[in-house]
């Protein structure tokens, strides 16, 4: 089976209505595209397009997961972990008095960087970057700060769930092997000719960040995402993502 999955572009707050070349630029603030199928996948992939921060926020167990960044503008920031280990009841009272942004571990992010989050990582994700995001299909998320947005605050769930200390997210940009754990190893693979995808796991992801190629027999572009349960043969130009 080899399937191209289908995008489902999500609006939010602190979306983008630049998408190229990966989409169509959009009139809406889009800030996430999923790639689903109607076929049960083992892992979700999504593209992130940010103008404002996120919120602050962790996810539980079932929600590890892996940024790549794709393109930054100078300045451009994300936040995995704390400085220096905190406890609970610190957490609470800056997440409440907005103090946590300044107990963040922040990282400048360029393109090419990768960063690991396993569940119950305390992050953020500023504004100015284009992601490629690799992760367990749940989307169970816990707002710790929220920047003065009207949404909702999960404050006791996160707390619950948060790890209270550093956490060496940042993988410095290079190919092969960005990220491996037990749920999941993604690759940076640049094509240029044929390459054999062999079964592995439940099946291969490739997520083609740019150039052209043909998967399976089939064209491909940038900002697509496809899924394969079969060998099948990658040939043409391009940087992908592979995981399994």
């Amino acid at each position: 089976m080899l399937l191209r999955l289908t995008p489902r572009f999500l609006t939010k707050v602190w979306g983008s209505t630049h998408l190229e070349p990966w989409f169509r630029d959009t009139l809406g603030k889009t800030g996430e595209v999923w790639f689903e199928s109607a076929t049960q996948l083992p892992l979700l992939v999504k593209f992130l397009f940010t103008t404002e921060a996120l919120s602050v926020q962790v996810h539980p167990e079932g929600k590890t997961e892996m940024w790549h960044v794709l393109a930054a503008e100078p300045g451009a920031r994300v936040a995995a972990g704390f400085h220096t280990p905190i406890s609970k009841e610190r957490l609470r009272e800056s997440a409440l008095s907005g103090e946590i942004e300044d107990l963040l571990e922040w990282h400048d992010a360029r393109p090419g960087d990768t960063f690991f989050l396993p569940a119950g990582t305390v992050h953020a994700i500023g504004p100015g970057l284009t992601l490629c995001e690799i992760q367990q299909y749940s989307d169970i998320t816990y707002r710790l700060y929220d920047y003065g947005r009207p949404r909702e605050l999960h404050l006791d769930q996160a707390i619950q769930v948060s790890h209270l200390g550093p956490h060496a997210a940042l993988q410095p940009a290079r190919e092969g092997v960005l990220v491996s754990c037990k749920y999941f190893t993604t690759e940076k693979l640049r094509i240029a000719g044929r390459l054999q995808c062999e079964p592995s796991g439940p099946g291969n992801m490739i997520a083609v960040l740019e150039g052209t190629l043909e998967i399976g027999g089939q064209p491909a572009v940038a900002g697509q995402v496809w899924f394969g349960t079969t060998p099948f043969e990658l040939s043409g130009h391009a940087t992908i993502l592979r995981t399994s």
